[in-house]
């Protein structure tokens, strides 16, 4: 199984991915994570990621997508992965499909957690709060005001990917608010449903219903029983009767009996 989850930054992407990692046994792809893990292993990427990083500056899309191509051809990934923290833009999901399609592989679902902002914030305030009453240390993203502004990243940059996903069809939106067993149930669903889909109603009509009523108009009317001609119709039997006058007529004058042959004729 190979996802994405899409969510704003406290939305709790990383603590569904866990739960998705335990459930289907796949790995959870971190860009941070394995942009440190290139580095520090040394790689060709990982040193031109570490220059660039080094100065300060955005590692380029076309690094970043072949690092996470790096490893997802790694064993562990074999059996599926969960993208976190990538794409981050349109640019990057166009540049990942192409990678995917290059692979023979292909996304089995894209999910996003859809949060309100505000509660968002709120729900951060609370986490500091509960962390600093039990005198524990601070997550270095456990700050309001760093969130609004990761938050407004969000918005700007990221955000378009949902209306990118949608168009592909591959998008499934769960509500983000509800409590983590919940959230978790509902990914479930959805994926479950990408997966299987709906069964589609037969149009075939049943044996009985066949032998009642016939397909089509044309083999309605070849089934239809036939009905003996009649011997003439009132038209022609009229046509008949006067053509019998005149020719009647006909001794009577060379008039009657061109008439005869014109009525004959009719």
């Amino acid at each position: 199984m190979r996802l994405i989850l899409l969510g704003p930054p406290g939305a709790g992407k990383g603590t569904q991915a866990q739960r998705l990692v335990e459930k289907h046994g796949i790995v959870q792809l971190s860009t941070g994570d394995m942009l440190r893990a290139a580095v520090k292993a040394g790689t060709p990427l990982g040193l031109q990621a570490k220059d660039i990083m080094d100065r300060g500056e955005l590692v380029p899309d076309e690094v970043v997508v072949k690092i996470v191509s790096d490893r997802i051809d790694q064993p562990d990934a074999r059996k599926g992965f969960i993208l976190d923290g990538f794409p981050r833009t349109v640019k990057q999901a166009m540049a990942l499909d192409r990678m995917l399609a290059e692979k023979k592989l292909k996304l089995d679902g894209v999910i996003e957690l859809k949060v309100d902002p505000g509660i968002l914030q709120k729900r951060i305030e609370n986490r500091i709060a509960e962390t600093n009453a039990r005198g524990e240390t601070l997550r270095s993203d456990d700050d309001p005001e760093k969130l609004r502004r990761r938050v407004e990243i969000y918005h700007e940059q990221t955000a378009p990917l949902v209306d990118y996903y949608r168009l592909e069809g591959a998008l499934k939106t769960v509500d983000g608010m509800a409590s983590i067993p919940d959230v978790a149930s509902a990914i479930n669903q959805a994926l479950d449903g990408s997966s299987k889909g709906s069964p589609k109603p037969s149009t075939k009509p049943s044996p009985k219903a066949a032998a009642r009523k016939p397909a089509t108009k044309k083999a309605a009317k070849k089934a239809a029983p036939k009905k003996p001609a009649k011997k003439a119709s009132a038209r022609t039997a009229g046509r008949a009767s006067k053509a019998a006058r005149t020719v009647k007529a006909a001794g009577r004058g060379g008039k009657g009996r061109s008439a005869a042959r014109s009525a004959a004729r009719r």
